[in-house]
């Protein structure tokens, strides 16, 4: 009898775990959707702000109240990439902007 009093104490430790575990997960999804976090990669941290060279793809972060450096400029306004791979960041890929400040495409191979 004592064998099976065990056997059900440990089943119902299991289980606890389990629920334990569980609740874990969700305080942790709950959090990330309440403090804005996501899964996604940000293209700047925290303080930052992203910036792209002229006449090319590249890219940068630039301190917040800091004027991007020479051979860079701000995101136009609206096109701004948030995170790794999302609209702006893939059309930023095959665009850029020239001396004068025009989004161009960039050319193949470039």
């Amino acid at each position: 009898m004592r064998a099976q009093g065990t056997a059900q104490g440990t089943a119902r430790g299991r289980g606890r775990s389990r629920a334990a575990a569980g609740l874990a997960l969700a305080a942790v999804a709950v959090a990330a959707l309440t403090t804005g976090c996501s899964m996604e990669d940000a293209i700047c941290g925290g303080g930052e702000y992203p910036v792209m060279t002229v006449g090319g793809t590249g890219s940068a972060c630039q301190p917040d109240g800091e004027a991007p450096p020479k051979g860079y400029v701000r995101y136009p306004e609206g096109k701004v990439p948030a995170h790794v791979d999302d609209k702006w960041d893939l059309y930023w890929r095959t665009h850029t902007v020239d001396k004068k400040g025009d989004i161009i495409e960039v050319p193949a191979g470039s």
